[in-house]
């Protein structure tokens, strides 16, 4: 089959099925959703979307919930989970995770940067902690939390200038959308090697960010804590935040020159 006969013969079986997981992440990240719901997100016909749901249900890459709707299943989580990087990463980096949340009972993240996304790969929580919407295997934007604003700050500048020339959602009205800020803010996250953010994503929390770096010096991951909002930042929870990011680096490799 020729260019043109591939193009006329439609999306491929492949296409199709990886369209029914992103249903679950776009255009805004879905627990759960009814088949009709999928298939409006899959942009898919109704027929479709159940067959190929199906085939999802079967491999455990989807469950069927009591209400007839469907969420990710733990199949992907147990795939998932095996990639080298996030395998790796977390697992070097929970023991320094564990001692910053023993040391702040905060929200504690980490993420690493996934196209235009920050991708959680680890959180900690307590339960006294403020409410946030993230979550492990999540996505949230990189220019409204502290571990995407760490990440964006390092990244290379084709990718930041694409990603400032995007539409930027204002979530709070304290969310910096204007490009030139953000330019601002990132140039002084790179000159202070710390992220600070407070009610940009979710009102009444704040975040403390710093970067990690692999041995090469590149920085392929951000550490966070994310606390109630206060007036002032804590000096305390700042070090404690640059101390775990320092800690990740030197297991990762990272020598300061």
């Amino acid at each position: 089959m020729n260019e043109r006969e591939n193009a006329a013969a439609g999306p491929s079986v492949a296409s199709r099925l990886f369209a029914i997981l992103d249903a679950f992440t776009a255009p805004a990240p879905a627990r759960a959703l009814s088949l009709t719901e999928i298939s409006q997100r899959a942009a898919l016909p109704l027929s479709t979307t159940h067959r190929m749901v199906a085939e999802w249900v079967h491999w455990g890459g989807l469950t069927r919930l009591d209400d007839g709707r469907y969420s990710l299943g733990l199949r992907l989580w147990e795939v998932g989970v095996q990639t080298p990087t996030a395998r790796n990463l977390r697992t070097l980096a929970l023991p320094y995770l564990e001692d910053l949340y023993e040391s702040t009972h905060e929200h504690v993240h980490l993420a690493i940067l996934d196209g235009h996304d920050a991708l959680y790969v680890e959180k900690l929580s307590g339960h006294q902690a403020v409410h946030v919407i993230s979550r492990v295997g999540g996505r949230l934007p990189l220019h409204a939390t502290g571990v995407g604003l760490v990440l964006l700050a390092f990244a290379p500048a084709d990718l930041q200038e694409d990603y400032l020339a995007s539409p930027l959602t204002k979530f709070t009205p304290l969310t910096q959308t204007d490009p030139d800020a953000l330019r601002r803010r990132l140039a002084e996250i790179r000159a202070t090697g710390v992220a600070r953010m407070s009610e940009e994503m979710t009102p009444g929390s704040s975040s403390l960010a710093a970067p990690i770096l692999d041995r090469t010096g590149l920085v392929v991951a951000a550490v966070s804590v994310v606390t109630r909002t206060t007036p002032t930042v804590d000096p305390a929870q700042e070090l404690a935040v640059r101390q775990a990011s320092r800690g990740i680096s030197r297991t990762l490799g990272y020598r300061r020159a």
